[in-house]
């Protein structure tokens, strides 16, 4: 099995492709995790519907070959990181690629929404979608080290 982030958006601040880069490395081997990043459609005079329709075709192209859909929304469910461990692991178990998306500035299109497996959020606040990166690749990384019984993740 295979984790990938899509991620719509480019030009990453130094310090958050640097932070990504270090969680990816961390990963082990049996659950390898990758950061892709899926192009924004240009502004220019296109409203929302339109530009979210633009990036729903490359998102759809980049989840071919995927087994699982993870939305990320603020509103998705709220899990903790020993929840989201459960998840994974019982991903595991059952097998397949997974891909979780984090949208552009304008959201994400709802029909990718609609056929998506889960929908989760990272926090009840509001996170700039570079930071959503970051953060989605510590928790990926600290799920699995709660997978393996590895003391990065302490609770109490």
């Amino acid at each position: 099995m295979k984790l990938t982030i899509l991620a719509v958006g480019h030009k990453l601040p130094a310090w958050v492709a640097a932070g990504c880069a270090e969680y990816v490395k961390r990963m082990p081997r049996e659950l390898p995790l990758s950061v892709v990043e899926i192009k924004p459609e240009p502004r220019g005079a296109k409203n929302r519907e339109q530009l979210l329709a633009a990036e729903k075709v490359r998102l759809l192209a980049a989840l071919q070959g995927f087994s699982r859909t993870v939305v990320l929304d603020e509103r998705g469910a709220d899990l903790t990181t020993l929840q989201l461990a459960q998840r994974l692991e019982a991903w595991m178990r059952a097998g397949g690629d997974t891909a979780f998306i984090i949208g552009g500035a304008d959201g994400i299109d709802d029909g990718i929404k609609a056929r998506a497996d889960a929908t989760l959020r990272l926090s009840s606040l509001t996170l700039p979608h570079t930071m959503a990166r970051l953060v989605l690749c510590e928790q990926l990384y600290r799920a699995m080290s709660v997978v393996r019984n590895h003391p990065y993740h302490r609770e109490g």
